[in-house]
Order: structure tokens, then sequence, then C-alpha cells
């Protein structure tokens, strides 16, 4: 098992609850996610940028 620092980007979504299972579901594509953060938000764009730590 190895960790991994790793970004994304995910589309805002209408409310709080869907966007963290939004992140959730892009990160499980990268591996386990021990902790993420929401570090930017594009209001133009509609998207999140999330930086997490995941472990494969």
């Amino acid at each position: 098992m190895t960790t991994h620092f790793i970004t994304a980007e995910v589309d805002l979504q209408s409310t709080p609850i869907k966007l963290k299972q939004e992140i959730e579901k892009q990160l499980q594509k990268q591996g386990e996610p021990l902790r993420w953060a929401v570090t930017n938000i594009d209001q133009e764009k509609q998207k999140a940028q999330v930086e997490a730590i995941v472990t494969r």
C-alpha cells in the first residue's frame, strides 16, 4: 500500500451533500481516500478543485 497526493476537479453540485458524494466518487477512481479538502472554487466554470491523499 502506498500513499499518493492527487488533485481533482469536480463540477459544483446543487447541495453540499451532493458535492461531497461527487468528490468521493471521483477520488475512489484514484484509490482509497484518506483525507481531502476543497482548495479552490471557480465560479465561472462551476468547478471545485480538490486536493487529496489516497492509498493504492
